[in-house]
């Protein structure tokens, strides 16, 4: 990921430094577990221990020069790392690694990665709900209009619509816990996975340290099937991050105007146009959403290596790793911060539902047509013919409200009051469920956020 959208607490995760220290770490665990169960000796496992925990300490630019050199001649990252950890451990160095395969350590680094940023991202996870939560009360009772195909439909609450993208995310938290426990696995079992050449204690012995659960069978590398959960799980934050950007999006819309980003002090919105206030923020979310939903389908296609293992993975791996996580990392910070900042209008909430002349309550008013003993079919004929009466002379001179279209209806008149056609009027009367929902959403999601 390009450093714009980096941050740097994710990045060290996936940098030469980190995933060094990792292979060490794992080479060193097992080298231990090997002297404990009898195959290496232990003064030598100490060596190993100490010589190369000294040096991963002291680990610097000119270390991943020398790496970068063995690599250049060898062509394979394991070896030139292990040729460089020779140098600084010694003799010893000839029981590290021993029956052991790259994937070994290539896989079990992975792993601990992932753990890593994904424990990152859960933690972005909760500044987001915490956000939402925040907001969702301050307008739980903020009158606002439902849309259903872009078009007014019946008036809700502000509130709710941002519980109910609360209540996404909080089961995109659930599904990436999932994710992390199923890509929380080491496998430390040699050449195609047989452990011909190790105990498998030793990888019992790893994982238990690296805080992993042994792959159940890892033929030699760790079966892509998980990765492939992993990075589905991604996408599906990410289309949530979208849904919510495209929301606020729509509400700052010059015609709409009900919510809007922040604006800074000094902020500009275009090179030639001072008015401007665009929805900069949300846009690139919506950007960043479809670059981590990008690594969902390569992910897929590695679960069919050939045979016990190749390496058309690796290179794929390489990339949407670190650009995943980075990607979504950033984002997920944009969006709690979006959140947090919103500037909201319920005077321009209020406005806009009763922007068409009151047509949005011509739901309630069938329902009270039909409560005075009209047929369902009749009330719906007689509501849809004041609605479109309304909608169609909407600020002409000719226009009347959808109230007062419907005190003039011959087919209405004596058969409901007007007090419940006020009553069928007042938007109130859609936030009645509000405690039971927010109840619901809230208790059903636990402490989080």
């Amino acid at each position: 990921m390009v450093p714009r959208y980096t941050r740097p607490v994710m990045a060290a995760i996936w940098s030469p430094e980190n995933r060094y220290r990792i292979w060490f770490e794992i080479e060193a665990l097992a080298c231990e577990a090997m002297a404990e169960y009898g195959s290496v000796p232990k003064e030598a496992a100490q060596v190993v221990r100490e010589k190369g925990d000294a040096a991963m300490a002291a680990f610097s630019e000119q270390d991943l020069n020398r790496i970068d050199e063995i690599e250049a001649e060898t062509r394979h990252d394991v070896i030139a790392f292990l040729t460089w950890l020779a140098e600084k451990v010694g003799p010893e160095s000839r029981f590290v690694h021993l029956g052991m395969t790259s994937s070994d350590i290539l896989d079990t680094c992975l792993a601990v990665q992932l753990v890593q940023a994904t424990d990152l991202l859960l933690n972005d996870l909760d500044e987001v709900l915490a956000a939402l939560k925040a907001r969702a009360f301050e307008h739980k009772h903020t009158l606002t209009i439902g849309r259903s195909h872009g078009i007014h439909a019946e008036p809700t609450s502000f509130g709710l619509k941002l519980a109910g993208h609360y209540a996404e995310f909080a089961r995109n938290r659930t599904r990436l816990e999932t994710a992390r426990a199923e890509i929380a696995t080491c496998a430390i079992s040699g050449a195609v996975g047989t452990y011909a050449h190790l105990d498998p204690r030793v990888e019992a012995y790893v994982a238990e340290r690296l805080g992993l659960q042994p792959e159940t069978v890892s033929t030699q590398v760790i079966p892509r099937d998980r990765h492939a959960a992993f990075f589905c799980a991604l996408g599906v934050v990410a289309s949530g991050i979208e849904r919510l950007a495209t929301e606020v999006r729509h509400l700052q819309r010059s015609e709409v105007r009900e919510a809007e980003e922040f604006f800074h002090p000094g902020q500009k919105g275009s090179s030639a146009m001072p008015h401007k206030r665009n929805p900069v923020l949300t846009e690139n979310l919506t950007g960043l959403a479809r670059l981590v939903r990008a690594a969902v389908i390569p992910a897929l296609e590695n679960v069919a290596l050939w045979h016990e293992r190749d390496i058309s993975h690796s290179s794929v791996e390489r990339n949407i790793c670190p650009d995943a996580t980075i990607g979504l990392d950033f984002a997920l910070a944009r969006l709690s911060g979006m959140i947090s900042k919103l500037v909201v209008y319920p005077e321009r909430m209020a406005a806009n539902i009763e922007s068409l002349g009151g047509v949005v309550h011509s739901g309630e008013v069938l329902l009270a047509l039909a409560k005075a003993g009209l047929s369902r079919e009749d009330a719906y004929r007689i509501v849809q013919r004041n609605a479109m009466e309304t909608w169609t002379k909407l600020g002409t001179p000719e226009g009347r409200t959808f109230r007062e279209n419907l005190a003039e209806d011959q087919e209405i008149a004596g058969r409901i009051s007007p007090d419940v056609l006020d009553a069928a009027m007042d938007s109130r009367q859609h936030l009645k469920a509000l405690d039971v929902q927010y109840e619901k959403i809230f208790a059903e999601v636990g402490p989080k956020g």
